[in-house]
């Protein structure tokens, strides 16, 4: 039981972090910080994306983890989402700010726009989405998918910023590695969807089964590929406006995390599953239990 040895240590780790921040593509890494501590913890599925960063920003502590992994190594369905979110929950992670490259439906999400969501269609086919399952069921709430008051704190900061900001907005969260073809991109938009990415999900669920409050920084880097005034995307296209929208996150984040740590904790989303477990106590399978503890309450 090696690995469950390890997950336990996580749980009762000292100097919990409160913080989590997730890299998109173009934020990697981060300048400025302090104190830092660098682990890649195994949790009961497996290792995150990559070494998680526990470190002081202005005497903010957080914890730091590129989603794609350092040089961008993992494709959109191969990114660990069960093993980031774990780590992060028994690091003790109650927020998460999470930051995505993004392509636009709407002609007023232009690029190197940034936007707060509040929205999300699941478009995704491959991904192992939820904690439950072996033998324990829980259905979580899911309604409104990101934490607003903590959405509502990120456009604010970026008030005073060289950053044009939106708040609101549906995202479609497509598999991947393909961008759409010009029917699907017509489609989302007649769903009313003005953003679209491949690396929401299964964060966003996941983080919710978890009871962190989550919150995505979408980071506009084109058109897609239904504005006819616009070239069509290309990774090119995307390359050449994330090193510009990577310094912005990093701005932002300076300005922001002081006011979400100072921020109450959603109590609705903390409890999020604690009611949600519908499998009878006595028919939770033990080990199913164990793996389980320390990210959802409620087994």
């Amino acid at each position: 039981m090696r690995a469950n040895a390890s997950w336990v240590f996580l749980e009762g780790a000292m100097d919990p972090v409160k913080i989590g921040v997730i890299g998109g593509s173009g934020l990697y890494d981060m300048e400025g910080l302090s104190d830092v501590e660098e682990s890649q913890p195994e949790t009961p599925f497996g290792l995150p994306s990559d070494s998680i960063m526990k470190a002081s920003l202005d005497g903010v502590r957080l914890a730091f983890l590129p989603r794609h992994g350092r040089g961008h190594h993992l494709l959109p369905t191969e990114v660990p989402s069960r093993a980031n979110i774990a780590a992060l929950k028994l690091l003790g992670v109650e927020k998460i700010i999470a930051f995505s490259a993004v392509g636009s439906l709407e002609e007023k999400f232009a690029p190197r726009d940034f936007v707060v969501p509040d929205q999300l269609i699941d478009r995704t086919r491959h991904r192992p989405d939820t904690f439950f399952g072996d033998g324990s069921v829980g259905h979580v709430a899911f309604a409104d998918p990101f934490a607003q008051d903590q959405g509502g704190l990120l456009y604010d900061a970026m008030e005073g910023l060289d950053i044009t900001r939106h708040q609101g907005g549906t995202i479609v969260c497509m598999e991947g590695p393909l961008f759409s073809t010009r029917a699907e991109s017509h489609l989302y938009r007649s769903w009313g969807a003005g953003l679209i990415n491949m690396s929401a999900l299964p964060e966003a669920k996941l983080a919710r089964e978890a009871g962190i409050e989550y919150s995505l920084v979408c980071m506009v880097t084109d058109y897609d590929c239904w504005h006819e005034g616009h070239d069509d995307v290309d990774i090119q296209m995307v390359i050449e406006t994330l090193s510009v929208n990577g310094d912005k996150a990093r701005e932002l984040l300076a300005t922001a995390l002081p006011r979400i740590a100072a921020a109450p904790r959603n109590e609705e989303i903390a409890r999020a599953s604690a009611a949600a477990v519908i499998t009878a106590p006595e028919h939770r399978p033990a080990e199913t239990v164990v793996r389980l503890q320390g990210i959802i309450e409620g087994l």
